[in-house]
């Protein structure tokens, strides 16, 4: 399967946007919201980053429980909805259409989050400047909180090379082909809707704990911890079908 490295830049418009936005419930948004706010140990009317934010859906969230949020996202069909959906519940975000790793924010935020499986689409490189770039808008002693689906430990013991989902209106096909030469999972999505089939590629770097710890410590965080589940169960070979939760915070300063 050959994927353009930059698919990314122009996958999530249209039937791609709309399939994510039916995908979680609200009870999952709050569930979410609920660990973010927690493990983060957010300040009242503390600044937050979100990045990517997609269609917002934690960044609302946040601002309804009195958050200062800023969002940023590459998608123009994303953060139209966020933008629409945080005027309709009277939200107040800060939204942004840019590179995640363009984040001209120094040392601004009381805590910073990735979520929705969103790390990895680029190069080593291009991932590590994520990183580093998040660790710069936080405040000393800020924390980040980075949610990933694909941790090598938990996702390829039970590699999924094809998975129907129903979402919706929308009936979403998923092919997967796992590159262990570069440690990447190409993955063909197909998208059926009103009878029109939309085909799509991606492609995601598939990161060991141990070198996605270490990526985290190389961007300047300290005190590295990863989960199982947003119940904070210890991370394990296998451990989860679902989605890892590293927790990193950025030094603070010495007196």
């Amino acid at each position: 399967m050959n994927v353009p490295s930059n698919w990314w830049q122009d996958f999530f418009h249209g039937v791609a946007v709309d399939l994510w936005l039916q995908a979680m419930p609200e009870a999952a948004t709050r569930a979410e919201v609920d660990f973010i706010e927690k493990t983060l140990h957010l300040p009242a009317s503390g600044r937050v980053l979100d990045v990517p934010c997609g269609g917002g859906r934690h960044a609302i969230e946040l601002a309804a429980r009195g958050y200062q949020v800023t969002g940023v996202d590459i998608s123009t069909d994303s953060l139209a909805f966020a933008r629409s959906t945080a005027k309709e519940r009277g939200a107040t975000i800060a939204l942004h259409e840019q590179d995640m790793r363009n984040l001209p924010w120094p040392a601004a935020f009381d805590g910073a989050f990735s979520f929705g499986n969103s790390f990895g689409y680029m190069d080593d490189d291009a991932n590590a400047d994520f990183l580093k770039a998040v660790a710069n808008t936080l405040k000393p002693g800020a924390s980040f909180l980075l949610q990933i689906g694909i941790v090598a430990e938990a996702f390829l013991p039970t590699f999924p090379e094809c998975r129907w989902y129903p979402m919706g209106d929308i009936l979403f096909l998923v092919q997967n082909d796992y590159d262990h030469v570069h440690s990447r999972l190409n993955t063909e999505y197909t998208f059926i809707r009103d009878g029109k089939i939309d085909r799509r590629y991606g492609c995601q770097r598939v990161y060991t704990f141990r070198e996605l710890r270490t990526l985290l410590q190389e961007a300047g965080f300290v005190g590295v911890e990863g989960f199982a589940s947003l119940d904070r169960e210890p991370f394990r070979l296998g451990a989860s079908r679902g989605y890892t939760y590293f927790v990193a915070r950025k030094p603070p300063l010495v007196a």
